[in-house]
Formats: structure tokens, sequence, C-alpha cells
């Protein structure tokens, strides 16, 4: 979590936030003291709440937890949408997760703030209360996008129950499997990893994807997004692999300041990477080569060279799709799922 909204409502509540916003130097923290700030005294808690919600990675609100329930009860968008909402007593003795206590990293949070305030942190999630395998935590602690969050409940209930949940994998398993969960056998429900979200191995299935795929792009000037996006969509396509599992999109760095590139990546939240001429010629593999391209940007191919870069030298899964002065390659990290 990069981002933590403090809320509080009296003095005293305001000096705890400060300190809290003192004691974890690695999240940026904005404090709306709304007793000592007067600029906020005229304003609506529900409209910051509106903006926090969508702005921010997590709020804490200093003060009762009916206070947070109503600011933030109208705002709720899903389980795999909302940011993690904690409620802290201005006296700093307990901590109390609300919202997205997995997915968003809530009860993680909870846990961080109360050993830092020497507080106690109140974990209400059954898995977590059990000591059971939390599919969702699990997930996002591995860098997996959750594509039917609605489907979580179905793996947490059977493990609650004392119920093997089945595990199919489209990528090598490492490590001890979690108590409960199974890759042999029949299972009602279970979790696929993998690109395929079409896939059903069991009559309720949880989608994971890993987030190691790289789309390489190379473009004319003054293309515009929708032309990369269609493209790009054409590439993954070809690999077989959603727009959930990419991690990134890469370029010659003559294209750093590409307006259609960079609205692409900031309309889908992905992060941009750039890299010399000298940095995409030295990728090793075969490729296919351009010497147009190499007389332009000095490297004989952007697209796939720049792909494999960003992969970390993983393997092409999508060789040049070219169209409309649009070239895309789609290339995959090595990735195992580790327990």
């Amino acid at each position: 979590m990069t981002h933590l909204k403090i809320v509080s409502f009296t003095d005293r509540g305001a000096a705890l936030g400060k300190r809290l916003a003192g004691l974890l130097p690695d999240v940026l923290t904005e404090r709306y003291d709304r007793a000592g700030d007067p600029s906020l005294r005229q304003t609506f808690l529900s409209r910051f709440a509106q903006q926090a919600m969508v702005d921010s990675g997590g709020i804490v609100f200093i003060g009762a937890a009916g206070i947070a329930v109503r600011a933030v009860a109208p705002y709720l968008a899903g389980k795999s949408l909302d940011p993690a909402v904690l409620v802290v007593d201005e006296g700093g003795r307990f901590v109390i997760p609300l919202l997205s206590g997995h997915l968003g990293g809530a009860n993680a949070l909870a846990e961080r703030i109360a050993a830092l305030l020497g507080a106690l942190p109140i974990i209400t999630t059954a898995t977590d209360g059990r000591g059971a395998f939390a599919v969702d935590t699990w997930a996002k602690e591995k860098g997996l996008a959750v594509y039917d969050p609605e489907n979580i409940k179905w793996i947490s209930a059977a493990l609650l129950r004392g119920e093997t949940v089945g595990l199919a994998s489209a990528f090598p398993v490492e490590g001890r499997l979690p108590r409960g969960v199974s890759l042999s056998g029949p299972a009602q429900c279970g979790f696929a990893i993998g690109f395929d979200l079409a896939a059903k191995p069991f009559p309720h299935t949880l989608h994971l994807v890993p987030r190691i795929v790289h789309l390489g792009v190379g473009c004319r000037r003054g293309v515009d997004r929708a032309r990369i996006e269609a493209v790009c969509a054409e590439a993954l396509r070809a690999a077989g692999a959603p727009l959930l599992a990419v991690a990134g999109v890469h370029s010659v760095d003559r294209k750093r300041d590409e307006a259609g590139l960079l609205h692409f990546c900031d309309g889908l939240g992905l992060p941009f990477t750039v890299y010399t001429a000298a940095q995409l010629s030295a990728v090793s593999g075969t490729f296919s080569a351009s010497a147009f391209v190499k007389e332009t940007v000095g490297a004989d191919n952007v697209c796939e060279r720049a792909a494999v870069k960003g992969a970390g030298g993983g393997a092409l899964i999508c060789r040049k799709t070219a169209r409309d002065g649009v070239t895309a390659a789609v290339a995959v990290s090595d990735w195992r799922v580790s327990f």
C-alpha cells in the first residue's frame, strides 16, 4: 500500500494521526484533521469519502466505527475494487479492519499499525480467525489478479467446513500445499491458475491470473490510443493471454513522450518502461529484424526485443503483430506457483 488517508475528528485523534503518519515512512500519508484544520470544517465527510474510495489505497478513520461505516457505505464498489478501510479508536488501543481485509490488505495493515501503536488488532475474517488458508490473501502476496472475486466465497466456505478445495495450474507448483488444498481428486470448488478464463475444472472455479505478461510496442509518431489498444488486443488474443495478465508495457526510449502510448498505459493503469537502442540490441534471441527500423531507431526490432527485455528474458508468446502504424509483441516471464 503506497497511499493512505488518515481522518480524525478530535484533537486527541489528530495527535494520534500525526504519530501514526510518522511511523509509516514508506507510505504516502495524507492527514485530514477535521477538528484542527479550519479549511475542513465546512466540508462534507461524504464528499471526502467518495473521493478517497477512488484515489487511495486505504483509509484510516480515527474515531467511532459507525462514522466510518456511514461515510463509505454509499461508495462501495466491490470486493476487488474497494480500498482498505480501518478504524482506530482515538486512544490507540484497538485497530479494526472494516473493509477489504484480504484483497485490499486491510488485515495486514491493521496488524502493522497495531504493532506500531502497541494496540490490539481486531481481525474478524473467519479464515484468519481459524488459521485457514485465505486464497485471496495468498493471491495478493503472489501478485495474482483475481478474475472473479465473487467466487472467493466458495473456496473460503469449503475450507472452513473442512472440505477439500481443488487446485488446477497451468504452471509448475512448488512447495507444500496449504491444508485442505489438493492437486488431485474431485472437488466441488477450487481455484485455477493460468490464462484461460473460460476453463472450469471445478463446478465452482475461482480464476487467478499471474501478472507476468509483457507487451512490447512500437508505433509511428502521433498514433492514437485506440489504434495501439486494438493491435495490442490482437497480439494478446494470438498469445492466448488476457489483458488481466499484463504487468507492463515496454518500448524504445524515443517513445517515452508518445501521447498515444502514454494514454494507453494510463488508461489501463500499466507501468510504461523504455529502453535505449543499445539495451534492446543487447537482448538475446531471434527476432523479426527490419533494416528500416534499425536505421530509424538504432535497433533492428522494437516490439519483440522490448517485450523480452521487460519480461526479464522470458519467452516470446506472440511475435510482431503489425497494423495501422503500430507493432506489438508479447512475452511472458518465467514463473512458478509457490506455497
